[in-house]
Protein backbone atom coordinates (compact mmCIF):
# COMPACT_ATOMS: atom_id res chain seq x y z
CA UNK A 1 0.00 0.00 0.00
CA UNK A 2 1.76 3.23 -0.85
CA UNK A 3 1.77 6.00 0.90
CA UNK A 4 -1.02 8.65 -0.73
CA UNK A 5 -3.06 5.62 -0.48
CA UNK A 6 -2.93 4.76 2.96
CA UNK A 7 -2.85 8.53 3.60
CA UNK A 8 -6.62 9.30 1.95
CA UNK A 9 -7.72 6.20 4.07
CA UNK A 10 -6.53 7.96 6.79
CA UNK A 11 -8.21 11.30 5.95
CA UNK A 12 -11.88 9.23 5.25
CA UNK A 13 -11.32 7.65 8.52
CA UNK A 14 -11.20 10.86 10.36
CA UNK A 15 -14.31 12.26 8.41
CA UNK A 16 -16.05 9.16 9.86
CA UNK A 17 -14.61 9.63 12.96
CA UNK A 18 -15.41 13.33 13.36
CA UNK A 19 -19.61 13.33 11.76
CA UNK A 20 -19.84 10.12 13.87
CA UNK A 21 -18.31 10.41 17.21
CA UNK A 22 -21.20 13.16 18.48
CA UNK A 23 -24.34 11.59 17.24
CA UNK A 24 -26.47 9.11 18.86
CA UNK A 25 -25.61 6.53 16.23
CA UNK A 26 -22.26 4.94 17.34
CA UNK A 27 -18.49 6.20 15.45
CA UNK A 28 -17.44 2.29 16.79
CA UNK A 29 -19.72 0.57 14.56
CA UNK A 30 -18.72 3.25 11.81
CA UNK A 31 -15.31 2.80 12.29
CA UNK A 32 -15.34 -1.07 11.68
CA UNK A 33 -17.60 -0.91 9.27
CA UNK A 34 -15.38 2.00 7.00
CA UNK A 35 -12.59 -0.07 8.00
CA UNK A 36 -13.64 -2.97 6.86
CA UNK A 37 -14.48 -1.22 3.29
CA UNK A 38 -11.50 0.69 3.21
CA UNK A 39 -8.85 -2.40 4.04
CA UNK A 40 -7.90 -0.67 7.35
CA UNK A 41 -8.23 -2.92 9.87
CA UNK A 42 -5.24 -4.19 11.66
CA UNK A 43 -3.70 -3.71 14.77
CA UNK A 44 -2.29 -0.55 14.40
CA UNK A 45 -5.50 0.98 12.53
CA UNK A 46 -7.32 0.12 15.87
CA UNK A 47 -4.88 2.13 17.72
CA UNK A 48 -5.72 5.13 15.26
CA UNK A 49 -9.13 4.88 15.62
CA UNK A 50 -8.86 5.20 18.80
CA UNK A 51 -6.30 8.12 18.63
CA UNK A 52 -8.22 10.30 16.29
CA UNK A 53 -10.85 10.83 18.80
CA UNK A 54 -8.92 13.43 20.44
CA UNK A 55 -9.10 15.22 17.34
CA UNK A 56 -12.81 15.31 17.61
CA UNK A 57 -12.67 16.77 21.43
CA UNK A 58 -10.69 19.43 19.98
CA UNK A 59 -13.69 20.40 17.86
CA UNK A 60 -15.53 20.37 21.43
CA UNK A 61 -13.39 22.49 23.14
CA UNK A 62 -12.72 25.06 20.43
CA UNK A 63 -17.09 25.31 20.35
CA UNK A 64 -17.08 25.47 24.50
CA UNK A 65 -14.19 27.76 24.49
CA UNK A 66 -16.20 30.77 26.02
CA UNK A 67 -17.64 28.62 28.49
CA UNK A 68 -14.32 26.67 29.52
CA UNK A 69 -12.21 29.05 29.81
CA UNK A 70 -14.79 31.33 31.81
CA UNK A 71 -15.09 27.74 34.27
CA UNK A 72 -11.59 27.75 34.32
CA UNK A 73 -10.78 31.17 35.43
CA UNK A 74 -13.99 31.11 37.82
CA UNK A 75 -12.53 27.96 39.64
CA UNK A 76 -11.24 29.58 42.57
CA UNK A 77 -13.85 31.64 44.07
CA UNK A 78 -16.76 30.88 41.62
CA UNK A 79 -19.13 27.83 43.12
CA UNK A 80 -20.98 27.45 39.94
CA UNK A 81 -17.64 27.03 37.98
CA UNK A 82 -16.60 24.45 40.77
CA UNK A 83 -19.78 22.34 40.82
CA UNK A 84 -19.36 22.40 37.10
CA UNK A 85 -15.72 21.04 36.80
CA UNK A 86 -16.42 18.26 39.81
CA UNK A 87 -19.85 17.78 37.59
CA UNK A 88 -17.68 16.49 35.19
CA UNK A 89 -14.83 14.73 37.13
CA UNK A 90 -17.60 12.80 39.11
CA UNK A 91 -19.21 11.66 35.31
CA UNK A 92 -15.93 10.56 34.00
CA UNK A 93 -14.42 8.48 37.04
CA UNK A 94 -16.78 5.56 36.00
CA UNK A 95 -15.94 5.35 32.96
CA UNK A 96 -12.09 5.02 34.31
CA UNK A 97 -13.28 2.54 37.21
CA UNK A 98 -15.01 0.19 34.91
CA UNK A 99 -13.14 0.77 32.07
CA UNK A 100 -10.02 -0.78 33.55
CA UNK A 101 -11.68 -3.40 35.15
CA UNK A 102 -13.52 -4.64 32.41
CA UNK A 103 -12.93 -3.43 29.42
CA UNK A 104 -10.54 -6.22 28.70
CA UNK A 105 -13.33 -8.94 28.90
CA UNK A 106 -15.53 -6.56 26.71
CA UNK A 107 -12.96 -6.71 23.62
CA UNK A 108 -12.65 -10.31 24.12
CA UNK A 109 -16.39 -11.32 24.33
CA UNK A 110 -18.28 -8.26 23.24
CA UNK A 111 -17.10 -7.07 19.92
CA UNK A 112 -19.12 -9.77 17.98
CA UNK A 113 -21.60 -9.27 14.82
CA UNK A 114 -24.55 -10.20 17.10
CA UNK A 115 -23.77 -7.59 19.92
CA UNK A 116 -23.29 -4.69 17.64
CA UNK A 117 -26.83 -5.42 15.79
CA UNK A 118 -28.19 -6.04 18.82
CA UNK A 119 -27.16 -2.95 20.58
CA UNK A 120 -27.95 -0.79 17.31
CA UNK A 121 -31.40 -1.82 17.17
CA UNK A 122 -31.79 -1.91 20.87
CA UNK A 123 -29.98 2.03 21.16
CA UNK A 124 -33.14 3.10 18.42
CA UNK A 125 -35.65 1.52 20.37
CA UNK A 126 -34.50 3.02 23.87
CA UNK A 127 -34.35 6.89 21.83
CA UNK A 128 -37.86 6.23 20.33
CA UNK A 129 -39.09 5.24 23.68
CA UNK A 130 -36.88 8.22 25.03
CA UNK A 131 -38.90 10.95 22.91
CA UNK A 132 -42.48 9.86 23.12
CA UNK A 133 -41.97 10.09 26.87
CA UNK A 134 -39.96 13.43 26.19
CA UNK A 135 -43.47 14.38 24.26
CA UNK A 136 -45.69 13.36 27.11
CA UNK A 137 -43.39 15.21 29.63
CA UNK A 138 -43.94 18.12 27.44
CA UNK A 139 -47.47 17.80 27.24
CA UNK A 140 -47.85 17.50 31.08
CA UNK A 141 -44.43 19.23 32.71
CA UNK A 142 -47.05 19.65 36.00
CA UNK A 143 -47.08 16.03 35.97
CA UNK A 144 -42.86 15.26 36.28
CA UNK A 145 -40.36 16.86 38.44
CA UNK A 146 -38.84 19.97 37.53
CA UNK A 147 -36.08 19.70 34.80
CA UNK A 148 -32.51 20.72 34.54
CA UNK A 149 -32.00 23.08 32.20
CA UNK A 150 -28.92 24.00 32.23
CA UNK A 151 -25.51 22.04 33.12
CA UNK A 152 -24.37 24.73 35.73
CA UNK A 153 -27.70 23.50 37.39
CA UNK A 154 -26.65 19.96 37.79
CA UNK A 155 -26.19 17.97 41.19
CA UNK A 156 -23.42 15.60 41.70
CA UNK A 157 -25.91 12.49 41.88
CA UNK A 158 -26.91 13.62 38.89
CA UNK A 159 -23.65 13.79 36.93
CA UNK A 160 -22.60 10.28 38.53
CA UNK A 161 -25.88 8.57 36.78
CA UNK A 162 -24.79 10.11 33.52
CA UNK A 163 -21.70 8.60 34.20
CA UNK A 164 -22.96 5.31 35.36
CA UNK A 165 -24.69 5.49 32.25
CA UNK A 166 -21.88 6.19 29.77
CA UNK A 167 -20.10 3.56 30.72
CA UNK A 168 -22.77 1.32 28.82
CA UNK A 169 -21.25 2.55 25.84
CA UNK A 170 -18.01 0.35 26.52
CA UNK A 171 -20.17 -2.32 24.70
CA UNK A 172 -19.67 -1.81 21.13
CA UNK A 173 -22.46 -0.31 18.84
CA UNK A 174 -24.11 1.64 22.10
CA UNK A 175 -22.71 5.29 21.35
CA UNK A 176 -20.94 7.59 23.84
CA UNK A 177 -23.14 10.27 22.93
CA UNK A 178 -26.43 8.29 22.55
CA UNK A 179 -25.99 6.77 26.02
CA UNK A 180 -25.41 10.34 27.64
CA UNK A 181 -27.55 12.52 25.82
CA UNK A 182 -30.80 10.11 26.24
CA UNK A 183 -29.52 9.06 29.28
CA UNK A 184 -29.40 12.36 30.57
CA UNK A 185 -32.97 13.06 29.38
CA UNK A 186 -34.83 10.38 31.03
CA UNK A 187 -33.03 11.42 34.58
CA UNK A 188 -34.73 14.89 34.13
CA UNK A 189 -31.89 17.04 31.97
CA UNK A 190 -33.32 19.13 29.19
CA UNK A 191 -32.04 18.31 25.72
CA UNK A 192 -30.05 21.00 25.67
CA UNK A 193 -27.96 20.29 29.57
CA UNK A 194 -27.71 16.74 28.73
CA UNK A 195 -26.08 17.26 25.18
CA UNK A 196 -23.63 19.68 26.69
CA UNK A 197 -22.84 17.63 29.72
CA UNK A 198 -22.01 14.64 27.10
CA UNK A 199 -19.86 17.12 25.20
CA UNK A 200 -18.24 18.07 28.06
CA UNK A 201 -18.20 14.45 29.64
CA UNK A 202 -16.17 13.68 26.53
CA UNK A 203 -13.20 15.76 26.91
CA UNK A 204 -11.69 13.69 29.89
CA UNK A 205 -12.99 10.59 28.61
CA UNK A 206 -11.71 10.47 25.02
CA UNK A 207 -8.71 12.00 25.74
CA UNK A 208 -7.76 9.68 28.27
CA UNK A 209 -8.87 6.76 25.79
CA UNK A 210 -6.79 7.83 23.21
CA UNK A 211 -3.43 8.38 25.54
CA UNK A 212 -4.01 5.11 27.57
CA UNK A 213 -4.64 3.29 24.03
CA UNK A 214 -1.65 5.06 22.13
CA UNK A 215 0.84 4.10 25.71
CA UNK A 216 -0.52 0.41 25.95
CA UNK A 217 0.13 0.05 21.81
CA UNK A 218 3.28 2.07 21.61
CA UNK A 219 5.24 -1.09 20.65
CA UNK A 220 3.32 -1.32 17.37
CA UNK A 221 3.97 2.65 16.48
CA UNK A 222 6.95 4.78 15.07
CA UNK A 223 7.91 8.27 13.94
CA UNK A 224 6.92 6.97 10.43
CA UNK A 225 3.40 7.07 11.31
CA UNK A 226 3.50 10.82 12.41
CA UNK A 227 1.74 11.27 8.98
CA UNK A 228 -0.82 8.90 9.48
CA UNK A 229 -2.08 10.21 12.90
CA UNK A 230 -1.75 13.85 11.59
CA UNK A 231 -4.26 13.09 8.65
CA UNK A 232 -6.54 11.45 10.76
CA UNK A 233 -6.56 14.19 13.61
CA UNK A 234 -7.00 16.96 11.36
CA UNK A 235 -9.86 15.30 9.15
CA UNK A 236 -11.44 14.46 12.23
CA UNK A 237 -11.41 17.93 14.06
CA UNK A 238 -12.85 19.69 10.88
CA UNK A 239 -15.99 17.06 10.44
CA UNK A 240 -16.66 16.82 14.18
CA UNK A 241 -16.52 20.93 14.67
CA UNK A 242 -18.78 21.74 11.70
CA UNK A 243 -20.84 18.14 13.01
CA UNK A 244 -20.94 19.17 16.64
CA UNK A 245 -21.74 23.08 15.18
CA UNK A 246 -24.54 21.47 13.55
CA UNK A 247 -25.99 19.38 16.03
CA UNK A 248 -26.44 22.29 18.51
CA UNK A 249 -28.68 24.01 16.21
CA UNK A 250 -30.69 20.41 15.44
CA UNK A 251 -31.71 19.99 18.89
CA UNK A 252 -32.94 23.54 19.30
CA UNK A 253 -36.19 22.42 17.04
CA UNK A 254 -35.54 18.47 16.22
CA UNK A 255 -35.66 15.48 18.38
CA UNK A 256 -33.08 12.66 17.53
CA UNK A 257 -36.49 10.19 16.10
CA UNK A 258 -34.41 9.93 12.87
CA UNK A 259 -31.18 9.20 14.54
CA UNK A 260 -33.25 5.74 15.90
CA UNK A 261 -34.81 5.26 12.81
CA UNK A 262 -31.21 4.88 11.81
CA UNK A 263 -29.48 3.16 14.01
CA UNK A 264 -32.48 -0.03 13.57
CA UNK A 265 -31.65 -0.06 9.81
CA UNK A 266 -27.78 0.39 10.74
CA UNK A 267 -28.19 -2.75 12.91
CA UNK A 268 -30.15 -4.81 10.09
CA UNK A 269 -26.88 -3.38 8.16
CA UNK A 270 -24.76 -5.25 10.63
CA UNK A 271 -26.64 -8.61 10.54
CA UNK A 272 -26.63 -8.68 6.40
CA UNK A 273 -23.34 -7.91 6.09
CA UNK A 274 -21.76 -9.88 8.63
CA UNK A 275 -24.13 -12.93 7.26
CA UNK A 276 -23.16 -12.28 4.04
CA UNK A 277 -18.98 -11.96 5.01
CA UNK A 278 -18.31 -8.50 3.56
CA UNK A 279 -18.07 -7.13 6.83
CA UNK A 280 -15.38 -8.59 9.99
CA UNK A 281 -17.41 -7.21 12.87
CA UNK A 282 -15.70 -9.24 15.16
CA UNK A 283 -12.58 -7.14 14.37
Amino acid sequence: MDDLTLLLKAAAMGVVEGLTEFLPISSTGHLILAGSLLGFADDKAKVFDIAIQTGAIFAVILVYWEKIRATVLALPKEPQAQRLALNVFLGFLPAVVLGLLFGKAIKAHLFTPLVVATTFIAGGLVILWAERRQAVRDANPLAYAPVVHSVDDMSALEAIKVGLVQCLAMVPGTSRSGATIIGGMLLGLSRRAATDFSFFLAIPTLIGAGVYSLYKERALLSVADLPLFAVGLFFSFVSAWLCVRWLLRFIATHRFTGFAYYRIGFGMLVVVTDWLGWVVWAA
